[in-house]
C-alpha cells in the first residue's frame, strides 16, 4: 500500500512541476515579447533621440 501511495504522490508532483515549468515559459514568452514592443516602440525627445522607455 505504501509503495502505491509514494508512486501516486511522485505522479501528481511531477504533473504540478510539469504544469508550473510550462505556465512560467509562458509567462517569459510573453514578458519577452512586451519588452521587445517596447524598444520598437519607444517615444523620441525633441532633439531626436530616442529616449528610454523604461524608469530606472
Amino acid at each position: 500500500m505504501i509503495p502505491l501511495l509514494l508512486v501516486l504522490l511522485l505522479a501528481v508532483l511531477l504533473f504540478g512541476a510539469g504544469f508550473a515549468l510550462h505556465l512560467l515559459w509562458w509567462i517569459a514568452v510573453i514578458v519577452l515579447v512586451v519588452w521587445v514592443l517596447g524598444f520598437l516602440v519607444r517615444g523620441t525627445h525633441s532633439s531626436g533621440s530616442r529616449g528610454r522607455w523604461y524608469r530606472w
